[in-house]
């Protein structure tokens, strides 16, 4: 099978094409002939040794994948030719493993691309949401990076939360509809003014939650633009630098910092993705998720797909089409 292979830590110059043996099922794992991988920032970080998480190479980079199943336990909830979404292991092939867990049902709503791009995003912005922030109907919310895939995906699930507001922040003017296409009520570009742009929108009051997955300088004023009793969500770091805080600001404005790690808490629970995808599930079917799809590259053009994450030029989710 073909698969793309980092094979050294220094990003997209590191990776090429191959052919390799595909791999064999474990117990209670899902096989899965891929038709399309979603790209994410860590894919791009662990290629170039700056992640939490090290991968040695030679390896096979991906965890998120769509297609149909080609081989599942006995007992499953699956059988061959099933649409499926999962997160599995060296994704970026023509076939790819996923435990049992951690695979579900693609509703015939979304495309194989667009399924893709479910899995790590949304699973994120509803444990985030829901569960870190304890978001609640009529709250407003703030997103930065809203054009990307992070950022997208946390202004739907926030409008299907039954958000009374979702403001975006994007860096450039091109990025500006990709927001606007996932439900953002208003999208400022990152220029001087922005934090008052933000608080104006919210009536003067500030919005419930923040989420960031940028960090970097538009930290401070990103806590800057929370209302009393706000809560801003530490998803990442996309723009390169890891924040600090003085937590004075915290106590004399009654704000929260609070981080939403989903893969942290999801070694510890690995249950957690099952009763995520229950909503996930239901907010499809409601019209609420749709993901906002940019590039879609061939597997041959893996490094410029890491390339587009790298150069900061990603907009919505970078996807890889396999088959």
């Amino acid at each position: 099978m073909r698969a793309l292979v980092v094979n050294e830590l220094t990003g997209p110059a590191g990776i090429s094409v191959t052919d390799m043996a595909p791999p064999e099922a474990a117990a209670g794992d899902v096989l899965i002939d891929v038709v399309a991988a979603g790209v994410s920032f860590p894919d791009l970080l662990i290629s170039q040794g700056l992640y939490q998480r090290r991968s040695e190479p030679p390896y096979v980079p991906g965890v998120e994948v769509a297609g149909r199943v080609r081989q599942a336990p006995a007992g499953s909830a699956f059988k061959p030719g099933d649409r499926v979404y999962a997160g599995a292991s060296a994704g970026f092939a023509e076939v790819a493993r996923a435990p049992e867990r951690m695979t579900f049902s693609l509703p015939d709503e979304l495309s194989f691309e667009q399924g893709a791009a479910v899995l790590v995003n949304y699973q994120t912005a509803v444990f985030a949401l829901s569960m870190r922030a304890g978001f609640r109907s009529g709250e407003s919310l703030f997103a930065l990076g809203a054009s990307g895939g992070v950022g997208t995906a946390a202004i739907q699930v926030a409008k299907g939360l039954g958000a009374s507001r979702a403001i975006g922040l994007v860096s450039t003017a091109d990025k500006v509809e990709p927001a606007r296409q996932a439900g953002a009520d208003d999208v400022f570009l990152v220029e001087p003014g922005w934090r008052e742009r933000v608080v104006a929108a919210t009536g003067g009051r500030g919005a419930d939650v923040v989420y960031d997955p940028v960090g970097g300088d538009r930290f401070d004023d990103a806590v800057r633009c929370l209302a009393p009793g706000g809560r801003l969500l530490v998803i990442g770091f996309a723009g390169g630098g890891i924040p600090t805080v003085k937590v004075n600001r915290l106590l004399l404005r009654n704000v929260s910092v609070v981080g939403a790690a989903w893969g942290e808490w999801v070694a510890r629970d690995p249950n957690l993705p099952v009763g995520v995808g229950r909503e996930i599930d239901r907010l499809i079917r409601a019209g609420v998720i749709r993901p906002v799809i940019g590039d879609v590259l061939p597997l041959e053009r893996g490094a410029e797909a890491f390339r587009l994450l790298a150069e900061r030029k990603a907009v919505g989710k970078v996807i890889l089409r396999v088959a």
